[in-house]
């Protein structure tokens, strides 16, 4: 806890330290060793500076992507922004109008709801399907409404459920038949651990996709995320100057030697999505069993959870609400951490409804 406590980043400075936060999505482990030594070597030989040739880290993504999700990247157009989100509103800014809708399927990450009209775009929101599947006829509806683009997140953040390769056919043909913008959110797809994960590109050839080593590899400070696809092709190339160096030297480090350390951080959270259940208090249960990455989404019988958590129990989750206006009696939980955190986490849950 004293090396937890000491760090600066939003998850442990937001609240007062008698909080545990289990909130916001960073983990709690320490970087993977290559990733650190390649930090450690940049910052000692003063190798700080602006992005220059990334020609090894455009090779260690191939290879790592190829290996850890079968997805082969060769001779697809990669453009390197600053994060995701930052990837996800030069597309519309490229691809869609001013006023054009933007389809959002709630419970949906809550910068999804942010971003869109920071750029002048239209949130239409298509929920999830009671199991988290994706409703193809209510993306129909709206694509036929005129929404021009769609952004789903997969595998799904909060719900952890991983799409099947059908599933994501099906958006592929309304979209198409729509004539439709579909850009797909991958970050999570590393921490994939319950199922097999199908990558948007095997379902629409040069599909597009955002991605990134900062969720899998807990760095995403350093500023560096990825456009797939022929959507990409038009994005102003001096967006890559937006992005960190840090960055490029910690993914390409990663994705070239963070095997073992990803083989273990997966482990770990899996079997903390796995001992959730049983530990939870009553009258709180996890809305779908995780299939990929360190979140828990959570419904509970009662309203307010979050302050009820954090006034109660001196524990910070994440609101419901954020994720979409229905969703007052959710909360989203993080176990990207040590067992013992987890378990301190429910234990405070608990004593917050004692």
């Amino acid at each position: 806890m004293d090396d937890l406590l000491a760090r600066g980043s939003e998850k442990w400075t937001k609240y007062p330290p008698d909080v545990l936060p289990a909130w916001v999505a960073e983990m709690d482990f320490a970087l993977a060793p290559p990733v650190r030594d390649a930090l450690v070597r940049a910052v000692e030989i003063g190798d700080l500076g602006y992005i220059g040739n990334v020609d090894g880290l455009i090779e260690a993504m191939y290879y790592f992507y190829d290996r850890r999700l079968g997805w082969d990247l060769e001779g697809q157009y990669i453009a390197l922004v600053a994060d995701v989100m930052v990837g996800f509103k030069e597309l519309l800014l490229v691809h869609t109008q001013p006023g054009d809708g933007v389809i959002v399927s709630p419970p949906a990450y809550p910068p999804y709801f942010n971003d869109i009209p920071h750029v002048g775009r239209r949130v239409v929101e298509v929920p999830l399907l009671a199991d988290f599947g994706v409703d193809v006829d209510g993306l129909d509806r709206a694509f036929g409404a005129g929404a021009k683009a769609l952004l789903l997140c997969s595998p799904h953040n909060p719900s952890g459920r991983v799409y099947t390769k059908d599933e994501l056919a099906a958006v592929a043909a309304v979209a198409e038949a729509h004539g439709a913008l579909v850009v797909v959110d991958e970050i999570h797809a590393p921490l994939t651990f319950g199922a097999t994960f199908t990558p948007w590109q095997h379902v629409l050839e040069g599909g597009t996709v955002l991605t990134s080593a900062s969720k899998a590899f807990n760095v995403p400070g350093l500023k560096l995320g990825f456009v797939v696809g022929e959507a990409a092709s038009a994005l102003d190339e001096t967006l890559r100057y937006h992005a960190g160096y840090a960055g490029v030297v910690a993914a390409e480090a990663a994705f070239s030697d963070g095997d073992e350390w990803l083989d273990e951080t997966i482990a770990t959270i899996a079997a903390n999505q796995r001992a959730l259940p049983e530990l939870l208090p009553e009258g709180v249960r996890l809305a779908h069993a995780p299939e990929a990455s360190y979140l828990a989404w959570l419904e509970c019988d009662f309203d307010d959870p979050f302050e009820r958590f954090l006034e109660r129990g001196r524990v910070a989750l994440q609101p419901g609400p954020g994720f979409g206006a229905a969703y007052g009696r959710y909360v989203r939980l993080n176990v990207g951490t040590r067992p013992e955190l987890v378990r301190e986490a429910v234990r405070r849950m608990a004593q917050a409804l004692d």
